[in-house]
């Protein structure tokens, strides 16, 4: 299952993290954000262990929001060493998410 991240805990599990990391910038009244949820749960199993899949609630975390300037959702932000390394904004097919975060590990 895809973690929450929050302003609170996203230094300690996406900053710090010696993985890499797909985060999904969502909220709950966007429809294209409720296609891509199951594909990022999918992820979040197929990737157990090898990398960290999140998910951030846009309208209740606007400091992570806010920091890395996300404007429309969904957006997907890719993490590698701390920093972003790569970036999917709107829907897409789970193909193309497994594709960039494959690519990270």
């Amino acid at each position: 299952m895809a973690l929450e991240i929050t302003d609170s805990n996203f230094d300690e599990i996406v900053k710090n993290s010696d993985k890499p990391v797909l985060l999904d910038f969502w909220a709950e009244w966007c429809g294209p954000c409720r296609m891509v949820g199951p594909v990022v749960e999918e992820l979040a199993k197929d990737y157990d262990g090898k990398a960290i899949v999140g998910k951030v609630n846009v309208d209740n975390n606007a400091n992570v929001s806010s920091m890395f300037g996300i404007r429309n959702i969904p957006t997907i932000l890719f993490f590698k060493g701390g920093q972003v390394v790569d970036k999917q904004v709107g829907a897409v097919p789970k193909s193309v998410l497994d594709a960039k975060l494959k690519a990270l590990l």
